[in-house]
C-alpha cells in the first residue's frame, strides 16, 4: 500500500496544493513574534542550487480535499486509529429479495475486502467503513431509490448497488451527486457512458457477452446446438442475456426458438408457464438467467418430462444449497454454469487473500467471491484519487475513465471508460455442479473466450430501457 499524506482538512474544500509547510512559525497569521530575519552582513555558505531545487526532508506533504463521507474522525472499531475515515453505502439484497441468498455473501464479501485494506494501512490516512451504511433494499427500485437518499449525505461512494432496475432507478440521483458506485450486477450498459454516466466501475464481462462465451464453448466442447432458447427475468438481466444468446444465434446461423420471460419465486405461484413454453419449442440448449430457485424449479421440471434440453446457466443462477433440493440430480445431468470468474477456491493472489480472510471457512455461496472482485475498481479510485489529493466526489469520479484495475489475478487487468471494443472484459470461466465441491461446483475451463463473442462488435449496450 502506497503511502499518501496522512494529514486531512477541516474546512469542506482546501487547494490540494497548499502546503501546511507554509503556515509553520512561531507567530500568528499577522507575522507577529516571528523570528527576526538574518542580518544581510552575516557571511553565510553559497547556496547549493541543486540542493535548492530539492524539496527539505521533513517538508509537509500536501493536505487531501475532501467533502461528503469523509472524517478527520477515525471510524468506530478503527483498525488504524490515528487514521480519518471513508464511509462507503452498500444498497443490497439481504432478506426478501430473489438474489437474498447471494446478497448477504456478496456483502461480507465486500466487509472483507475493506477490512483487509484497513489492515494494510488504509488509504490515504483514511480507514474504510462499508458496514455503517449499509441498507436492505429488497431489489425493489423504490426501496433501493429511498435508501439511497437515506444514506447519500453520509458517504463518498457506493461499495455496492446490487441489480441492474435498482441502480438504473438511482441513476440520475447519482450523477447530481457525483456519486460512483460499484455494481452487483453485469448489464453490458455498465461498459458505455452513454448509459452508466461514467458512475459504475464494474468487473468483468457482461450478460450479454457471457452468453455468447458460454454457447461459443458449448459447441466446441459439448455438441452442435439445432435450436436455441432462452428463459430469463424479464428487463436487463434476463433481456441482456437473451441479447447475447440472440446475438450468437443470428451470428452461426442457428435457430432461436423463443425468447421465454418468467418473473421470480414472490411474483409468480411457479414456473409452470416457463416451463411448458421450453417443452413447446423444440430447443435443445436453452440459456437461464434467473435466480436459482426458479433455475433449479425450471431444470428440475424440464428434466422430469423426460426433455433432453441442457441448460447454461447464468452466474447469478447458481447456490450450492440446490444441491440439498429435490432438483440436485437433474442439474448435475443437464446445467453448466458460466461465470466471469473462478469460483471461491480459483487460483490467483485475490482467490487465495479472500480464503485467508475466512480462515479456512468456507463462505454460503460464491457470493463471497463476487464481493470481493467486484471491489477491485472502487479501491483503484480510491488509491487514484488520494494520491491525487482529492478524496471529494468530484475528485473520486474524475479518476475512473482510463482507470487501470489490477485485480489480482482474478480477472485481467482492466482498464475502465475508453472503447468497449478494446476494454471490455470477453472471458469467462465454465463450471459444473459437484456435490464434492468446496462450494457444489467445479470448474471445468477457466479463461474461455469464444470467436462468437470476440467478433461481436461491442458498440452499444446490448438492451437499453
Amino acid at each position: 500500500m502506497r503511502e499518501i499524506s496522512r494529514w486531512r482538512r477541516t474546512a469542506a474544500i482546501l487547494s490540494v496544493l497548499a502546503l501546511a509547510a507554509a503556515a509553520c512559525g512561531n507567530g500568528d497569521d499577522n507575522g507577529e513574534d516571528a523570528p527576526e530575519p538574518a542580518d544581510d552582513t552575516t557571511e553565510e555558505e553559497p547556496a547549493d542550487d541543486d540542493a535548492a531545487d530539492e524539496p527539505a526532508d521533513d517538508a509537509a506533504p500536501a493536505e487531501i480535499a475532501t467533502d461528503f463521507g469523509v472524517t478527520e474522525e477515525p471510524c468506530d472499531d478503527a483498525v488504524n486509529p490515528d487514521n480519518g475515515c471513508i464511509y462507503l453505502g452498500i444498497l443490497s439484497d439481504l432478506t426478501q429479495g430473489p438474489f437474498a441468498p447471494l446478497g448477504g455473501p456478496i456483502t461480507d464479501g465486500q466487509y472483507a475486502f475493506w477490512d483487509r485494506v484497513n489492515d494494510n494501512g488504509g488509504i490515504g490516512g483514511y480507514d474504510i467503513d462499508a458496514r455503517t451504511y449499509t441498507r436492505d433494499t429488497l431489489y425493489d427500485p423504490q426501496e433501493h431509490s429511498a435508501l439511497y437518499r437515506q444514506i447519500e449525505p453520509d458517504i463518498l461512494a457506493l461499495a455496492q448497488t446490487l441489480g441492474t432496475p435498482t441502480t438504473e432507478a438511482i441513476l440520475p440521483d447519482m450523477d447530481a451527486d457525483d456519486m460512483i458506485g460499484g455494481p452487483a450486477s453485469w448489464w453490458s450498459g455498465w461498459h458505455f457512458e452513454e448509459q452508466d454516466k461514467g458512475l459504475i466501475v464494474e468487473s468483468g464481462y457482461s450478460y450479454c457477452v457471457e452468453s455468447m462465451i458460454g454457447l461459443d464453448w458449448y459447441v466446441e466442447n459439448r455438441e452442435e446446438i439445432g435450436t436455441l432458447a432462452h428463459v430469463g427475468y424479464p428487463g436487463d438481466y434476463g433481456g441482456d442475456s437473451a441479447a447475447g444468446a440472440v446475438a450468437w444465434a443470428e451470428a452461426n446461423g442457428v435457430d432461436i426458438a423463443d425468447t421465454i420471460t418468467t418473473l421470480p419465486a414472490g411474483a409468480v405461484e411457479n414456473q409452470d408457464e416457463a416451463v411448458g413454453a421450453i417443452l413447446n419449442s423444440g430447443a435443445d440448449v436453452v440459456v437461464i438467467a434467473t435466480g436459482p430457485a426458479e433455475m433449479a424449479e425450471i431444470v428440475g421440471k424440464v428434466a422430469a418430462s423426460e426433455a433432453n434440453i441442457q441448460f447454461l446457466g447464468s452466474v447469478p443462477t447458481w447456490n450450492p444449497a440446490l444441491l440439498d433440493s429435490p432438483a440436485a440430480p437433474a442439474l448435475q445431468a443437464f446445467f453448466t454454469h458460466v461465470a466471469p470468474w473462478e469460483n471461491f477456491d480459483g487460483d490467483s493472489a485475490a482467490h487465495d487473500a479472500m480464503r485467508e480472510s475466512l480462515d479456512g471457512e468456507l463462505p454460503d455461496n460464491d457470493g463471497y467471491t463476487f464481493g470481493w472482485i467486484w471491489s477491485y475498481p472502487l479501491l483503484a479510485a480510491l488509491e487514484a484519487a488520494a494520491e491525487n489529493g482529492d478524496l471529494t466526489r468530484a475528485g473520486l469520479r474524475s479518476v475512473t475513465d482510463g482507470l487501470e484495475v489490477d485485480f489480482e489475478g482474478s480477472l485481467p487487468t482492466t482498464t475502465l471508460g475508453g472503447d468497449p471494443n478494446e476494454n471490455a472484459n470477453r472471458t469467462a470461466v465454465i463450471s459444473q455442479p459437484d456435490p464434492e465441491a468446496p462450494l457444489g461446483i467445479t470448474t471445468l475451463e477457466a479463461n474461455v473466450t469464444g470467436p462468437t463473442a470476440d467478433a461481436y462488435d461491442y458498440t452499444e449496450a446490448c438492451i437499453t430501457f
